[in-house]
């Protein structure tokens, strides 16, 4: 059975997939208009306020993870959508692009895993996860601390240090099994580190108390409220109306 799990843990992401379609569409003004778990179920791209706009970058998002296509590939389409629509955005077509495909690209990959991990026979064999950092040449200080961090799949530390954990972060989260755990040498899971936040202020002036070392707005675990069922989307932009996942 063990075995069984692994190979599926393995397969093709069809749970990223399933995530992504599911969400609606929601215009937005700042890219703090739609907060954390309101992500979920909602795609947004930061100032793009129409939805035609924001239903071609959904296609191209969607084809991305059906597909495969790459970055390249994703650029040629931001380039093609954005002359097509007159949009005017912040940043050069490179950053602003790449930004937009690894962001939906790694939550839709991470709410997948979720969704994998939370099955009752994964969680059976594989009670525990453990922290793996990205390996990134400029590591942050909290996510290299995390690194190798295993503690129990419902461990609240994972409900808002679940990764991503910020803009370009590529950790991830491992599942671990009994036997897993004694070949690091432990005998029971690891204790979650303590609880540690600081203030910061969105775009309306309200304070946040994000923990440290997760950049604001990802101090939430991706698919944790779409496997839950929860569909609230707190959206504080003006007359927008959230519309339909992508078309099949």
């Amino acid at each position: 059975m063990a075995d069984t799990v692994l190979e599926a843990l393995d397969l093709p992401f069809q749970e990223a997939v399933d995530f992504f379609r599911q969400k609606v569409r929601v215009p937005t003004a700042r890219w703090d208009d739609l907060w954390q778990t309101a992500h979920d179920h909602g795609f947004m791209v930061a100032g793009a306020a129409k939805d035609d706009l924001l239903a071609d970058f959904q296609k191209e998002i969607a084809k991305a993870l059906e597909e495969g296509t790459t970055l390249a590939d994703f650029r040629k389409s931001f380039d093609a959508i954005v002359e097509r629509h007159g949009w005017s955005y912040n940043g050069s077509p490179g950053w602003r692009s790449q930004i937009i495909y690894e962001t939906n690209l790694s939550t839709a990959y991470s709410a997948g895993r979720y969704a994998q991990l939370t099955d009752p026979d994964v969680k059976a064999h594989f009670p525990y996860w453990t922290y793996v950092h990205s390996g990134s040449s400029h590591p942050r200080k909290q996510h290299l601390s995390w690194s190798g961090l295993t503690l129990r799949a419902d461990d609240a530390f994972w409900r808002a240090h679940y990764p991503p954990n910020g803009w370009r972060c590529g950790c991830r989260v491992s599942a671990t099994s009994d036997d897993g755990l004694r070949r690091m040498g432990k005998t029971e899971p690891d204790k979650a580190p303590p609880a540690e936040t600081r203030p910061w202020q969105d775009s309306r002036g309200k304070i946040h108390q994000v923990p440290v070392g997760i950049d604001p707005g990802f101090a939430y675990s991706p698919g944790r409220a779409w496997q839950e069922g929860a569909k609230a989307l707190p959206v504080s932009g003006p007359n927008w109306r959230p519309v339909g996942g992508t078309e099949t």
